[in-house]
């Protein structure tokens, strides 16, 4: 029997509440949203757990138990004017679902920004769907509170050892393809190890170990084999896992190392993952003070920029800023000058403690503090020719320490020029070590 185009995860996914397995919390035996969806008195609601967990299953069962119409979106790729045609198409058909009010899904619906939430305001207040927005993030952060303040927030939890042993027993017992192979499960502790309470990724790496053993029969399922599955499967990316911070890192370092092909990879890696764009934008920003520093300072603004617009815009277009800054980052010339001068710089401190602030440089606020001496001596700089005096900043006990150490590059050739110029040898000794 040919592999299937569909993933086992879709094939198996159950269709009613009879095949719905874990979150007993919610969907037990007389559990508040399952006792809601038995009564068909579903208002909207925002489900939020990790990924795998059961909150694309459950909106589509919500749908089926309660015969309602279905509407789904995905809010990375979807945008106000994919809300309006649905929503349009809710009206003009109200006539007919008057007593059945239909159901919008929106998965990843924290990727929405605020535009588009509020573009379905209106719809959730006057009762025209039923929201079910699917979140893998903290509702109180990612969701505008006007349109929280209208739906019921439910937790969905890791699914438990036990649920994932079932979830593996019912997909060896209802999909075709798995009971032509003849599948003989010895071990599951690896399987449900690298699962993590996800059932899209069990079910994916039992399907992969299945195929990697393939055309030979029968096939079993033993811990290591399900590693070397794992080991050899490069789409398994976790946002949790090693994986996820093995690409991160090849990210990180193919921008350090001035190679845009290589960045651009890694971000897309990223993206297809699943990866929060809020949490790869915030790593150009690290990118661009710690690795391209003084050499390019636009390099932050650039950063910064992407940042704005991913918060701004989301997925899909996010998109595009990403890699705009990445291919920026990744051409800038490289410095990590800052980087080790406030590492330096902390060290010192750590070395020497509170030492105390020079009378000089103290401000006297009161009579009493210009009497002890408090900004005696100090010399305002724009008083003197070039905007520059020579004059001691630091503690008496540290002077001289040199922590600033321009690195070779045109920008900062420039500030060792003008350094050596104001300062001289002062400060030309690396003093601190």
């Amino acid at each position: 029997m040919n592999m299937p185009q569909i993933p086992l995860a879709e094939r198996v996914r159950p269709k009613d509440l009879s095949g719905y397995i874990g979150q007993e919390h919610l969907m037990g035996k007389e559990a508040v949203l399952r006792t809601q969806i038995e009564s068909n008195l579903l208002s909207s609601i925002i489900l939020w757990g990790p990924p795998g967990t059961g909150k694309t299953t459950l909106a589509q069962i919500i749908a089926v138990e309660t015969q309602r119409p279905f509407y789904k979106l995905s809010a990375i790729n979807s945008g106000v004017k994919d809300i309006r045609n649905v929503l349009d198409k809710v009206k003009n058909q109200n006539g007919l679902f008057a007593q059945k009010t239909p159901i919008l899904f929106i998965d990843e619906i924290h990727r929405f920004n605020k535009s588009q939430q509020d573009s379905l305001l209106e719809a959730v207040e006057k009762a025209w769907v039923t929201l079910i927005g699917a979140t893998t993030e903290n509702p109180s952060f990612e969701i505008n509170n006007a349109l929280l303040s209208r739906c019921q927030v439910y937790t969905l939890r890791p699914l438990s050892k036990t649920a994932m042993q079932q979830i593996i027993q019912r997909a060896l017992q209802t999909d075709d393809w798995l009971k032509n192979n003849k599948i003989e499960v010895e071990e599951t502790e690896a399987l449900i190890h690298y699962a993590d309470g996800d059932a899209r990724k069990l079910l994916n790496i039992l399907e992969q170990t299945v195929l990697q053993q393939l055309p030979q029969q029968p096939v079993v399922i033993t811990d290591k084999r399900v590693k070397e599955s794992v080991k050899n499967n490069a789409f398994l990316y976790d946002k949790k896992g090693d994986m996820h911070y093995d690409i991160v890192s090849a990210f990180i370092k193919s921008v350090r190392g001035s190679d845009p092909h290589a960045a651009v990879y890694w971000l897309a890696r990223m993206i297809e993952g699943g990866e929060d764009p809020i949490f790869i934008a915030r790593r150009l920003i690290i990118l661009a003070s710690e690795d391209i520093g003084l050499a390019n300072p636009n390099a932050l603004l650039i950063a910064n920029a992407a940042f704005d617009a991913v918060a701004k815009i989301g997925w899909p277009e996010a998109r595009i800023s990403l890699a705009e800054a990445t291919i920026y980052l990744a051409n800038a010339p490289k410095s990590n000058s800052a980087y080790m001068t406030i590492n330096k710089a902390q060290q010192l401190v750590k070395q020497t403690g509170n030492l105390p602030v020079p009378l000089s440089l103290r401000n006297a606020p009161t009579q009493l503090m210009k009497q002890q001496g408090y900004g005696k001596d100090y010399k305002y700089a724009h008083n003197y020719n070039g905007n520059f005096v020579d004059m001691e900043f630091m503690p008496d006990q540290i002077k001289g320490y040199s922590l600033y150490q321009p690195a070779d590059n045109p920008m900062e050739l420039k500030y060792k020029e003008n350094l050596l110029k104001k300062w001289g040898d002062k400060y030309h000794q690396d003093k601190s070590k």
